[in-house]
Parts: C-alpha cells; sequence; structure tokens
C-alpha cells in the first residue's frame, strides 16, 4: 500500500490525482491541503478519509472542522498547517499540485523528510531549483515531474536508460500555442478574460489556462526542464504543436530523437509519477495515428508572445530573475482575471519588473520570497492599484 499525500487537492491536478486513487485500491490518501473550496474539501474527507487537512485560510479551516466534527480527522491551517502534510509521517509521497510560490518551504521540508515529490508545482524548481535539487540529491529523494511535458521527458530519458542529461544534445518542449496561435498583437488588444480560458486542448485550472495563452508557461517550463534534466537553457528548444499528442522529445548526441505520444490528458503523468518506475493499466482515450492522420510543427511567435522570450532571458540571467519573472506574471494574470489589467499588458509588465531589478546571483529561500513581495509592491504602484 502506497501512501500519499496532497498538496492542492481541490484543484485540477489534485482532483485528477484522486481519480487515479479511485481507481488503484493499493493507494491511500493520507493527508489533504488545499486554499479555500470547503465544499470540495468535504466531500474528499468523506470519500477517501484522510488522517490530516489543511485550509489555507482559517475561516475555511473553522468552517471544515464544523462540517466534518462527525469524522475522526485533524484540521489544520496556515503554513505550519502545510508543513505538517509535507511532513506528515505516514506518508511517502508528497504530490504537489498547490499554484504559486506557497510551495516551496512545503517542498523542502517533505524532502528533508525523505518524501518523494510528485511536483506539479513549477514555481519550486522556477524559483528554488539550485536548493531543490542538490538537497533531493543530498536525501536520495526522488523529484518525479507530474507536468506533461516534462512527464515526456523523463520518460524519454528512462527508455534510452538515461538517468541524467548526458547523452541529451536537444530538449524539444512541445506547446499547443494556446488560442491565439498565429494572432498578431494587434489582433490580442482586446482579449478577455473568457477567451483567454478557452483552451484548444487541455483542461486545466484558471491561472495555468492564462499562462499558456501568453506562452508564459513555457517559458517556466523551460526554467523547469533545465533543473530537472541537467541542461543548459539553450538545449532546449520549444516546439509548437497544434495537435497536443507529442508531449516532448529528447534529441540525443547520436541524432535519435524519442518522443512520448499520448491523448491531451493528465492522469497518465500523474499516474506514472505516482507508480515510477512501473506502468499500470488505464482506462480511456488512446491515440489512433489514422484518425489523426498527421502532426505538424511551428516555431514560436516571440515576437507576439513575448512572454516566452522573457522567460528564456530570465532562466540564462538565473540568480533571482525567475522569481521576479514568475511574481510579475503571477499578479498580472489575476489583475487580467479580475478585469483590472488588459492582456497584452500581462507580459509587458513582467518585461518592466525584469528590467528594474538587480539580480541576487544565489539567493536564499528568505531572498526569494522577499523578491516575490518587492516584485509585487512594484507592480502594484505602478498600475496604481494601491
Amino acid at each position: 500500500m502506497k501512501k500519499i499525500a496532497i498538496l492542492g487537492s481541490t484543484g485540477s491536478i489534485g482532483t485528477q490525482t484522486l481519480e487515479i486513487v479511485r481507481n488503484n485500491p493499493d493507494l491511500q490518501v493520507v493527508a489533504l491541503a488545499a486554499g479555500s473550496n470547503v465544499g470540495r474539501m468535504e466531500e474528499q474527507i468523506r470519500e477517501f478519509h484522510p488522517l490530516v487537512v489543511c485550509m489555507w485560510a482559517e475561516k475555511a479551516a473553522a468552517d471544515l472542522r464544523s462540517r466534518v466534527s462527525d469524522m475522526d480527522v485533524r484540521i489544520l491551517s496556515g503554513m505550519e498547517g502545510l508543513l505538517e502534510i509535507a511532513v506528515f509521517p505516514q506518508s511517502q509521497v508528497l504530490v504537489t499540485a498547490i499554484v504559486g510560490m506557497i510551495g516551496i518551504r512545503p517542498t523542502i521540508a517533505a524532502i528533508e523528510a525523505g518524501k518523494d515529490i510528485a511536483l506539479a508545482n513549477k514555481e519550486t524548481l522556477v524559483t528554488a531549483g539550485h536548493i531543490i535539487m542538490p538537497l533531493a540529491e543530498k536525501h536520495k529523494v526522488a523529484i518525479l515531474p507530474v507536468d506533461s511535458e516534462h512527464s515526456a521527458i523523463f520518460q524519454a530519458l528512462n527508455v534510452n536508460g538515461e538517468g541524467g542529461g548526458q547523452s541529451i544534445e536537444k530538449i524539444l518542449l512541445t506547446a499547443s500555442g494556446g488560442p491565439f496561435r498565429g494572432r498578431t498583437r494587434q489582433q490580442l488588444r482586446h482579449i478577455r478574460p473568457e477567451d483567454a480560458l478557452k483552451h484548444p486542448n487541455w483542461s486545466m485550472g484558471r491561472k495555468v489556462t492564462i499562462d499558456s495563452s501568453t506562452l508564459v508557461n513555457k517559458g517556466l517550463e523551460v526554467m523547469e526542464a533545465k533543473w530537472l534534466f541537467g541542461v543548459d537553457v539553450d538545449q532546449i528548444q520549444v516546439v509548437v504543436h497544434p495537435q497536443s499528442i507529442i508531449h516532448s522529445a529528447v534529441q540525443f548526441m547520436d541524432g535519435a530523437i524519442i518522443a512520448q505520444l499520448g491523448v491531451p490528458d493528465m492522469k497518465l503523468p500523474i499516474q506514472y509519477a505516482l507508480f515510477y518506475p512501473d506502468r499500470r493499466p488505464m482506462g480511456g482515450k488512446r491515440v489512433d495515428l489514422f484518425e489523426l492522420g498527421q502532426l505538424t510543427f511551428e516555431k514560436p511567435d516571440m515576437d507576439t508572445f513575448r512572454g516566452l522570450a522573457f522567460g528564456y532571458q530570465a532562466a540564462r540571467t538565473g540568480g533571482s530573475m525567475p522569481t521576479v519573472y514568475n511574481a510579475a506574471n503571477e499578479i498580472a494574470v489575476k489583475f487580467f482575471l479580475n478585469g483590472v489589467l488588459p492582456f497584452l499588458e500581462i507580459t509587458e509588465l513582467i518585461g518592466e519588473a525584469m528590467a528594474q531589478h538587480r539580480t541576487i546571483k544565489e539567493p536564499t529561500i528568505e531572498e526569494i520570497l522577499e523578491t516575490e513581495k518587492l516584485t509585487h509592491e512594484y507592480i502594484l504602484k505602478k498600475k496604481k492599484i494601491w
């Protein structure tokens, strides 16, 4: 019986992880954490019977305690609660499906406690990869990627018998292109949140869906791939693949390319991470090459979608610059979704925030979190939202 804890259990990745649990009776959920969705968390408690649960907001935790007073479960709140979930003694694997830099401290705590990490929290490696990866190596902890692209790369490397990146010539990181592929900047001037939330292939959370529409998600994934697979930024090539069937590929030094194909469904990479190195049967649709007919590929338009260009810039600069990139995007997306900010200003603000930042070469966790705070303050003042 493999026992797991999930940070972000009420979100897209969290709920799909629980679907995997439903279909595999040798998985047991022992701890859950979420933000403020009390109704969904109550449902999860009654179905999966975790021993301990954390809600980020204390008000939500108090509400939940009242709702599940008939259940044998401890309800925690805040960062202290997240840290307790992360190191919970009965768990073996921590699924980090929480969104944002809030996931860094719990991930570090889990690694130090010897937990394997099924990683869906991009921000952890984007901002603190220089801390996370050596720490995981020190504690002999596996970092198992859950993002479909990084899972595909991980699978390709394992097929080739490669634990690391010694024979990698190039990583081919695929992107669907999002809902606005092929449009000009002029055509993007009046994009509304409801337009940007209509992804052509994937069903994801709101923040990640907006990131896909700006290609900022690919900038974040370039940085994540750098740390996960030990390659230089210039070895990572983003390829627009509108069908989202090839989830990514690795080109080796002899010219061979190994790719992972599948339908656009996050359950496969989640299940692969939970049972690695084994594969389990899984229901659902299969790729039918005859029905598909063809696969197409394009270069990304980094003049229109400047978020990707800024992502490469932040990755090459390193240090604290990826934190600025991530933090600026995080708050800009929030204001776009709230109707305060035009679509194109998301990436314009990222560029402006990066331009004014003085990079810290090897930031500590405290310096990373302070950089995030200062970046948020810079944007709030600039846009006169305060």
